[in-house]
């Protein structure tokens, strides 16, 4: 099945309401906790991957060099948008190349999953053009398929719709396991259930 027609999932919502949206927005730029170093020394380990999929020969992408790319194929959009678009990336790169597209680690935040190091780059910001520090130069032939895919049907959505999205989907709620729905949390949404959820549905 192709990337593409592996997406003929998901079901079309309805308008978002726009004041919905903006207090989303305000309480996401709210939900910081306090920043964690990510040792990339055992990352393969703790996700039950090859080691081969972070070794030296290999170019280490980030969310920054993924958002960067993202951004040159939509133009302008919401920080909370780019959030889901670069967590489906991640998703969806597990289930069609059996690895990550970027090192860092996805936290299940109030409003769905959150790459930190995304988040501190664009942090205060509601909306963002471009991510000086990406380079999507080093983005593999296969990645910019994968992530050209997952734009193809998410694209067009809005930050609200992929947010409620992410909320109903096991992963997300997986993590979030305990806590109320506002309350803040930074726990971590493994590769591990990410590539077991989307690769049954």
């Amino acid at each position: 099945m192709s990337k593409e027609n592996t997406l003929n999932i998901y079901s079309d919502e309805g308008p978002i309401n726009d004041i919905q949206s903006l207090l989303s927005s305000i309480t996401y730029l709210e939900d910081v906790e306090n920043t964690t170093e990510l040792d990339l020394s055992d990352f393969g380990g703790k996700h039950g991957l090859e080691p081969e999929i972070f070794s030296p020969q290999k170019p280490l992408v980030s969310s920054l060099d993924v958002a960067e790319y993202i951004l040159s194929k939509t133009g302008p959009i919401s920080t909370m948008k780019l959030q889901k678009l670069a967590y489906y990336c991640q998703a969806w790169s597990l289930v069609w190349d059996e690895e990550p597209i970027f090192h860092e680690n996805i936290e299940a935040w109030a409003n769905g999953p959150v790459i930190r190091e995304l988040f501190n780059y664009h942090r205060g910001m509601f909306d963002i053009e471009k991510v000086l520090t990406g380079n999507p130069a080093l983005l593999t032939k296969t990645q910019l398929e994968t992530i050209d895919a997952v734009l193809d049907f998410y694209g067009k959505k809005s930050a609200q719709w992929l947010i409620e999205l992410s909320h109903s989907e096991e992963p997300w709620k997986d993590a979030r396991r305990g806590l109320r729905e506002s309350e803040r949390g930074s726990r971590i949404i493994s590769l591990e259930s990410m590539a077991n959820y989307y690769s049954s549905i």
